[in-house]
């Protein structure tokens, strides 16, 4: 018996692996978060799969029906949004399940910052503009946020910023972040992205607080600052220059 943790993307069913979605068929238990998880991505799950939505569980609750399935020798979907590797509260399962003895893999997603950037038909790292994202978030009621992880240090460096789950403060990331980018620089907000209903907003520092509490825009809202977001002047990659000698282009050969 294996618990198999699966990035089930951003929202658009059809945005997951193909090793997420076979998991899912195969699998006679399956534990999603419902608030979250499409419906159309259960519809993968065996007609007589045990389905368990975890949004009203806790964690021990959701323990022990890992520990139930393994009794049972029944291998579980455990179903994230997103993907697991940022905010997805696999690690305190995990090391549930280590404790128990019990095994268990971890399949990625499509993270919920490149399906917003996909939206935008934007590249978050341009040469010479920013080579760097940042994922980061404000502090919330579910975790704090270590003393040194702050927007304003993160702003210093210039870099294409991803932040999560901090549409709510608005006010705070902009007051933040201005003076490190200016009040001009160019400011996305994508909510919900790949869902039906995805909305987006572009525009920048100065004026996006005001659009956001326009559009009464709350959860599942991604914010991006950086200049990368709006430049067409960027020099070109050396990647795809003539001049330049790869192993796989020689230079001779150009």
């Amino acid at each position: 018996m294996t618990v198999h943790f699966i990035g089930a993307g951003p929202g658009a069913a059809d945005l997951i692996t193909v090793r997420g979605r076979n998991l899912i068929e195969r699998c006679p238990v399956c534990l999603y978060a419902g608030s979250i998880v499409p419906r159309e991505i259960l519809s993968w799950c065996s007609p007589d799969a045990r389905l368990v939505d975890t949004a009203p569980l806790n964690l021990d609750a959701i323990v022990a029906e890992f520990v139930r399935a393994h009794e049972a020798g029944q291998d579980v979907a455990r179903l994230h949004s997103g993907d697991l590797s940022i905010w997805s509260a696999v690690g305190e399962q995990t090391r549930r399940l280590d404790a128990l003895g019990i095994p268990y893999t971890l399949t990625p997603g499509v993270p919920a910052f490149a399906a917003a950037a996909a939206t935008l038909s934007r590249e978050l790292t341009l040469p010479e503009v920013a080579q760097s994202v940042v994922l980061t978030r404000t502090s919330g009621r579910a975790s704090a946020m270590p003393e040194a992880e702050n927007l304003a240090a993160f702003g210093a460096t210039k870099a294409t910023l991803a932040i999560h789950l901090s549409i709510h403060v608005i006010d705070r990331v902009v007051d933040e972040l201005t003076p490190h980018y200016g009040a001009d620089c160019p400011v996305a907000v994508v909510w919900r992205a790949s869902w039906p209903d995805e909305r987006v907003l572009r525009s920048t520092l100065r004026d996006i607080a005001a659009q956001v509490k326009a559009e009464k825009l709350e959860r599942t809202a991604l914010i991006f600052v950086g200049r990368a977001l709006d430049a067409h002047d960027f020099r070109e990659s050396a990647l795809y220059s003539t001049g330049y000698d790869r192993r796989f282009r020689p230079k001779a050969e150009a």
